[in-house]
């Protein structure tokens, strides 16, 4: 007798447990779908991150492949030197801005091997790029007149674009005074040389010019002058074309 009213007993305690085990088994799953997946589980599932977005902190981490072709990447630099029309011009565009004068050291020295020739030299000291006219403004004078408007300008070489000069670089042009080695007929008196490095007087003016003294020997008669040159070499090449 104890046995059979012992046993609705047992069934009801097994139907409890049994009861308690699906609740408890359930109850952990409702719980973190309210809470967000724990990311601490070996087992859980990678879910890719929307496009471009950054992972979770303490997610596991992604295959490196993915989301590879939305990575955000670099603008390709592009080298001012394709911009440039003049190769020998190094890495500035042609539109650099005008030098100002106050970056410019400018030096006039006799060509060596050619002491009719004379190289006017033009450093770029800023620390950015700039420009300047296809060839300086020069003339030669003497020092001392007071007029100066009657000074002797060079023949020039063709060209009108505008000379881009790198930071640091130097700009080079010369300028034959006496291009058939006359000994008679030559021009008296011609003691200076005068140099604006930028002829565009919009952009430099003309107080900004340097004069430079000629030895008293110096003979003048019809001077050629080149455009500017990123070589001395260069530059004689093209005071050689000036006048053809």
């Amino acid at each position: 007798m104890s046995v059979r009213r012992r046993r609705p007993l047992l069934v009801t305690t097994v139907l409890a447990v049994g009861a308690g085990l699906v609740l408890t088994a359930c109850g952990p799953d409702n719980a973190d779908q309210a809470a967000g997946p724990k990311t601490s589980s070996t087992t859980a599932a990678v879910t890719p991150a929307p496009t471009g977005a950054a992972p979770a902190a303490g997610s596991p981490t992604a295959p490196a492949t993915a989301g590879a072709s939305h990575a955000p990447t670099s603008a390709p630099h592009t080298s001012s030197a394709s911009t440039s029309t003049r190769p020998s011009a190094g890495n500035a565009p042609t539109d650099a801005t005008p030098c100002d004068i106050g970056n410019l050291s400018i030096h006039v020295t006799t060509r060596p091997g050619a002491p009719g020739q004379r190289v006017i030299d033009v450093q770029n000291t800023g620390a950015k790029a700039c420009s300047l006219s296809s060839s300086p403004g020069v003339n030669l004078g003497n020092s001392t007149a007071r007029d100066q408007s009657n000074n002797i300008r060079p023949v020039l070489a063709s060209g009108t674009l505008r000379f881009p000069v790198p930071a640091g670089q130097n700009a080079y042009v010369v300028i034959d005074l006496n291009p058939t080695s006359a000994t008679t007929g030559t021009t008296p008196d011609i003691n200076e040389i005068n140099v604006l490095a930028d002829q565009d007087d919009t952009n430099m003016p003309l107080a900004a010019t340097h004069n430079f003294p000629l030895t008293p020997d110096t003979r003048v008669l019809n001077p050629h002058m080149g455009n500017y040159r990123a070589t001395i070499a260069e530059a004689v090449t093209s005071m050689a074309a000036a006048g053809k």
